[in-house]
């Protein structure tokens, strides 16, 4: 049909819409192709403007490769990774009991080496202060979920997780464990602190732009699964990081908020390792998972970066 003007447009693009076989499919291309044109409409999106978000997308997508994420990054910093989250994981009247339920994240990686309950994931020399992690596995009634298989990962004290840091060897601070008939895993580590995230692509220009910083808190990382059960990514964030109310990526929620805490040798404590001469840390967390199909999506990373370590840029936020 000839396109008397933009109503004509959008008419036309949702009749073509309306041809696609696959029912939901067609649902989400219809609504997509509605709010997208409003979009348009309501901000009266110059040309200029439109050509910039373009370059945009296309810059998201060449900016992303086996160790990095970009279009991920991007998600999570306009919060919609957190929204989907939220909407796929809180049911409607269960909103107090929160979801421990958390992003996916732009650094998780598959194949893990499988780690024995009570293992250290650091794998090459990580200067930082030890920490002793438990998570405990339950379902919606609080029942223990043994067998159930977990992913961990986090990022070093210095801020760069092992694909971003060809220092590091390769999954370094990552392990895969299995829960015991607690449904328990433990492990050691070094523990982790805030990080900026990478500011040298698009992600980088929109928070510039905004005015805001790239920070996120400190946490772990982890990724439970077992037949019967969805798939869950889940953070556990640390409640004394300075950025826990105004995470980059909006991804702190109350049930992933917890208390890592310090102990000193001397003071009647004794350490849990007899390597350890200083303070260590200790962290004791409960997951909860709801019934469903352990689906997984493409890991966002897929391989490690080589070259030189890059830099960690840290941006102010504007007041």
């Amino acid at each position: 049909m000839a396109i008397a003007g933009d109503e004509d447009l959008t008419a036309a693009v949702l009749a073509e819409v309306a041809r696609t076989p696959d029912a939901r499919l067609r649902e989400l291309l219809t609504l997509a192709v509605r709010h997208l044109h409003a979009f348009v409409r309501e901000a009266r999106l110059t040309e200029l403007e439109f050509q910039q978000v373009c370059r945009a997308v296309a810059a998201a997508g060449q900016a992303t490769t086996a160790s990095h994420n970009e279009v991920v990054l991007a998600a999570g910093s306009l919060g919609v990774s957190a929204l989907v989250c939220l909407l796929n994981n809180l049911p409607p009247g269960q909103e107090e009991r929160g979801t421990t339920a958390n992003l996916m994240g732009p650094f998780w990686r598959a194949h893990s080496p499988p780690t024995p309950n009570g293992g250290s994931i650091v794998r090459s020399p990580t200067p930082g202060e030890p920490i002793f992690v438990e998570v405990f596995v339950v379902d919606a009634d609080s029942v223990p979920v043994a067998g159930a298989e977990v992913d961990v990962w986090h990022a070093s004290p210095e801020g760069f997780y092992e694909n971003q840091d060809p220092a590091q060897a390769d999954m370094n601070l990552r392990g895969r464990f299995t829960t015991d008939d607690r449904g328990r895993i433990a492990f050691r580590s070094v523990k982790p602190v805030g990080y900026p995230v990478p500011v040298n692509g698009p992600v980088g220009a929109l928070l510039r732009a905004q005015g805001r910083h790239n920070m996120r808190p400190a946490h772990l990382h982890f990724l439970v699964t077992k037949p019967g059960f969805k798939a869950q990514f889940s953070q556990v964030y640390s409640a004394d990081d300075p950025h826990i109310d105004d995470d980059v990526q909006f991804g702190v929620t109350s049930a992933l908020v917890a208390r890592y805490v310090r102990h000193e040798p001397g003071r009647g404590e004794t350490p849990p390792a007899p390597d350890v001469a200083g303070p260590w840390y200790t962290l004791s967390h409960r997951l909860v998972l709801a019934p469903g199909e352990p689906r997984l999506p493409l890991p966002p990373v897929a391989g490690k970066a080589t070259g030189a370590r890059p830099d960690l840029v840290r941006l102010e936020r504007r007041t």
